[in-house]
């Protein structure tokens, strides 16, 4: 059902399997591109895994929009290996320029010559990067932000020798994969945001080593306050709103004058002593240490797809990100699923996925409202199906559902899968009758979802026929599911005894 159409590229290679390193993995894994991975630390599976782990989880949450196919995960046992056949050359070793251009030289001597190499670091200049390098016009900066399969911002910095064509298709791949790329307009050492985050972080360490604040008290000024607003709207359009209904010209003239008073310390660094270091490691353990790393990484990966999805409601920032990369996926399992590619003569596999946690009640079984969101998921599959796309939406009209019976037959815990299979009951006009039923990964049957649909004018809000095209797609279908035997518990109405 998740066939991925129009892929940039099919393979990448990832040097160096860290925190970044891992993390671009999860992300082009889960856009159906496969990954070969070098990494020479003999602990790397285990941490990769523990990656990947947390990413399925955000992920599952992210959008409710079907996901693409997973991509092939390989780890090889030399760069030689990892990279053959790549189309995608990701480094992400540690941030040393000797190391990164031995790296490169070593990529040089059997990459693909069309490949493109990208460097995950956070601040040195690509032109250094690419001094030694035979072919530098294909190489450049694609710098992420951790989580790299959440956070959709990469920064793209070409080199002297970087071409147009290199930094173009690596904005496309980086689209493809629901990220905002950022094209650096000059070379300059740690980018934009890097830049940004150094003159808090120098000022939050002098706060601590002049004892004006722990680590919890920047933290909290940060998450309680600005930083919220930092998140949706950023640094200048947050201070134009400060300036009130005259703008950023006002707030410039009030508050310009301060920034020539004594408040910071700028460019002076405070000297980073055993005292220093202890005091913040200490105030920083008592803050955080009731958690491990990977539970502060989940704990992390959830708000953040909370904050990604109240954006998008709201169309504004990081939102329209997701909310552009969810078209995407919608798109192609638009184009991924048709009834000349699947057997219409069976029940139609319309949603498959792992129940998430925050999916259960108390009782850890899922509860009834994602039971009807996966009927929700499913219906809209339907609607693909038979061609109601968001082209045909915007046109034409779509289908509303108009009345829902469910039945809950057994319970599901998380992080068991589940699938549904869908069936046409009975289409005639406008109407359209559904069933759909939620089984285990077992095959044993969970629930099932009754619903009638009726097609809408989105301009009239009013009932409406469907176009000829879905119609006649609608019912070859139903057709087929005529021939089948109607799901047990089909036309049921509440009270009625099981037969």
């Amino acid at each position: 059902m998740n066939k991925t159409n129009n892929k940039p590229i099919a393979k990448a290679a990832i040097v160096g399997g860290g925190v970044i390193g891992a993390g671009w993995i999860a992300r082009l894994l889960f856009n159906a591109i496969d990954v070969a991975v070098y990494d020479p630390d003999p602990e790397a599976e285990r941490k990769i895994k523990a990656v990947l782990d947390n990413a399925e989880r955000a992920y599952t949450q992210l959008t409710s929009a079907p996901r693409r196919a997973m991509g092939n995960l390989s780890l090889k046992n030399s760069l030689n290996d990892a990279i053959q056949g790549a189309q995608l050359i990701v480094e992400s070793v540690p941030e040393q320029l000797d190391i990164k251009q031995a790296v490169y030289a070593e990529i040089e001597q059997s990459a693909p010559d069309d490949a493109i190499i990208t460097s995950s670091t956070s601040g040195i200049m690509p032109s250094d990067l690419q001094a030694k390098m035979r072919a530098p016009q294909r190489l450049l900066v694609a710098h992420p932000f951790n989580p790299v399969y959440l956070l959709p911002m990469v920064e793209l910095v070409g080199g002297k020798h970087t071409s147009d064509a290199a930094i173009e298709q690596t904005e496309a791949i980086c689209q493809y994969l629901g990220m905002k790329p950022l094209r650096v307009k000059k070379e300059i050492d740690a980018f934009i945001a890097d830049r940004l985050l150094e003159s808090v972080w120098r000022e939050a360490l002098w706060l601590v080593k002049d004892g004006v604040a722990t680590t919890q008290d920047i933290d909290d000024a940060i998450r309680f306050g600005f930083g919220l607003r930092w998140a949706q709207m950023g640094l200048f359009e947050t201070y134009r709103i400060a300036g009130g209904e005259a703008g950023m010209s006002h707030f410039l003239a009030q508050f310009g004058p301060t920034l020539s008073w004594p408040w910071t310390h700028l460019m002076d660094v405070p000297e980073l002593t055993d005292e220093l270091v202890e005091r913040i490691s200490s105030q920083s353990d008592e803050q955080s240490g009731a958690y491990s790393i990977r539970e502060l990484e989940g704990i992390r990966d959830i708000n953040l797809v909370s904050i990604m999805q109240a954006l998008q409601q709201n169309e504004w920032g990081a939102g329209l990100s997701l909310a552009d990369y969810e078209q995407q996926l919608y798109t192609d399992a638009s184009a991924g699923i048709s009834e000349a590619e699947i057997d219409t003569s069976q029940a139609i596999e319309t949603v498959r996925r792992r129940v998430p946690g925050e999916w259960t009640d108390y009782n850890g079984h899922m509860n009834e409202s994602r039971y009807l969101q996966c009927y929700s998921d499913a219906s809209d599959a339907m609607m693909r199906l038979i061609g109601v796309s968001s082209e045909y939406i915007a046109n034409t009209g779509s289908y509303f559902t108009v009345e829902t019976h469910i039945q809950n037959i057994d319970e599901v815990t998380a992080g068991e899968n589940i699938y549904v299979h869908s069936q046409i009951l009975a289409l005639s006009g406008k109407k359209l009758h559904l069933m759909h039923c939620l089984y285990h990964e077992d095959g044993h049957l969970l629930s099932t979802g009754e619903h009638m649909l009726i097609h809408v004018s989105l301009k009239t809000r009013s009932a409406s026929e469907p176009s000829a095209q879905v119609l006649a797609t609608a019912q070859a279908i139903a057709d087929q599911h005529a021939k089948l035997s109607k799901p047990k518990g089909a036309g049921r109405f509440v009270g009625q005894a099981r037969s």
